[in-house]
């Protein structure tokens, strides 16, 4: 049984179908939806992007208007929802939030903003190595 399920997304349209499965499973499973925008703080890819700590505050305000778009879609479904943005090393933030939410499992996308990827690499690979939960991982 599904009660919760942790939606990462960063606001791309690769992301979207991610989300749109996400939401489609918890209407499955009349489950809880938990969505998540992880704002970048890895000291060495802050640097390389130049980003400051304002640079940093406008990446979180647009990630709560993420967030608070993909839990309005899931209350329209008639789905209890909430939104959160972390801050940190994308993957290990993903892990640690459905650790301490309780999640029963994840959707991601195959990928999101290529950039980030290409630095860091795949995000996605280091959820599915790390995350003890079920990972889905939608390709868009």
């Amino acid at each position: 049984m599904l009660d919760r399920i942790l939606i990462a997304t960063d606001g791309s349209r690769k992301a979207e179908a991610a989300v749109e499965h996400g939401l489609d499973l918890a209407a499955t499973f009349d489950a809880e939806v938990h969505a998540l925008y992880v704002v970048e703080t890895k000291g060495s890819y802050v640097r390389s992007v130049g980003a400051s700590e304002a640079g940093l505050e406008e990446y979180r305000q647009y990630g709560h208007g993420v967030v608070d778009e993909v839990v309005d879609r899931a209350e329209e479904r008639g789905l209890e929802a909430v939104g959160a943005v972390e801050s940190g090393a994308v993957a290990g933030a993903i892990v640690d939030y459905a650790d301490a939410a309780s999640i029963d499992a994840v959707v991601v996308a195959e990928r999101g903003r290529g950039t980030l990827e290409t630095y860091l690499g795949s995000n996605v690979e280091k959820v599915l190595r790390r995350c003890p939960q079920p990972v889905t991982v939608v390709r868009s």
